[in-house]
């Protein structure tokens, strides 16, 4: 057994999966709010990746100045898409609006072709350098630096639930709509303020994983990829999500070691975590952390 190997695959899955818990947290965050499961998330990833690209390739802006613009750019995005496009939803159906974010899905994937080409363009370079010997294992830094975001943002979200006006009220509509409007509260301002901080978080995913990876529609496919992980924490859990990231990373690469070691499948890495997605919904549908509907008849 090579112990070397495998403990780097945990350590890189433990980074990654702290990048799963960030985008499973913005999928809670409007399952949440609004009892809608956004199908368009992984084009969250890819419009914010594409649009720091654009920043960094077009006016060769500084990386950090540029990542902050293409922040500011997805926040006003998030806020616009719910308030044009889901905010005439309200009172539909959820099937419906449901249908309405995979729509927006397909529709952003072929903007974004059109836009930018099919082929997948590389960042210009970040960082001086490229890896960092920590114990014996090679990090890449921008690895470094997305768990450090991902750390920053969980310890954000936890402030923001906890202590924020906005962030109470959000909790205050995910439990009930009706009394949350009975206080005073703009349910309308929660559900456009929920899309726009998830905008914004998924796109630090989408910047990371282009970083590493270059930018091209592929990216998109991390939506999917972090469903499991949302699945396994519960859909309605914070905590579970980012619980549920951490397991899939590490699954993931380990997942790789038995493959590349033993097994010799080959793409056992990428269906992994829908295998943990069938098992957790036949052993406990409602994830590790979600809560339990119980209806009375």
């Amino acid at each position: 057994m090579n112990t070397h190997l495998l403990l780097q695959l945990v350590v890189n899955g433990l980074i990654v999966g702290a990048l799963y818990g960030v985008v499973a947290m913005s999928f809670v965050l409007i399952y949440k709010a609004s009892q809608v499961v956004n199908f368009a998330q992984g084009e969250f990833l890819l419009i914010g990746a594409w649009v720091c690209w654009w920043l960094l390739t077009t006016y060769q802006l500084p990386f950090l100045v540029g990542m902050a613009v293409t922040f500011a750019f997805m926040l006003v995005f998030g806020i616009a898409l719910q308030v044009v496009v889901l905010r005439p939803l309200i009172g539909e159906p959820i099937i419906s609006v449901i249908m309405v974010t995979i729509g927006l899905s397909i529709f952003f994937q072929a903007l974004c072709k059109w836009l930018f080409g099919v082929f997948a363009q590389p960042f210009p370079p970040i960082f001086s350098t490229q890896s960092v010997s920590f114990l014996g294992l090679e990090i890449q830094t921008v690895y470094l630096m997305s768990l450090g975001i991902s750390v920053a943002m969980m310890a954000g979200f936890a402030w923001f639930f906890r202590y924020s006006k906005h962030g109470l009220a959000m909790r205050a509509t995910a439990f009930n709509q009706q009394v949350a409007q009975s206080l005073g509260i703009s349910v309308r301002n929660v559900f456009a303020l929920a899309w726009a901080i998830s905008a914004v978080v998924s796109s630090v995913a989408g910047i990371v994983v282009g970083i590493v990876n270059g930018v091209s529609s592929a990216l998109s496919l991390y939506g999917i990829k972090v469903f499991p992980a949302v699945i396994l924490g519960g859909l309605d859990s914070v905590v579970g999500a980012v619980i549920g990231g951490l397991v899939i990373g590490v699954l993931e690469n380990v997942a790789q070691y038995v493959d590349g070691q033993y097994l010799h499948w080959g793409n056992l890495y990428e269906i992994v975590p829908f295998y943990v997605l069938v098992v957790i919904l036949m052993i406990k549908p409602y994830g590790l952390f979600g809560t339990r509907d119980i209806e009375r008849v």
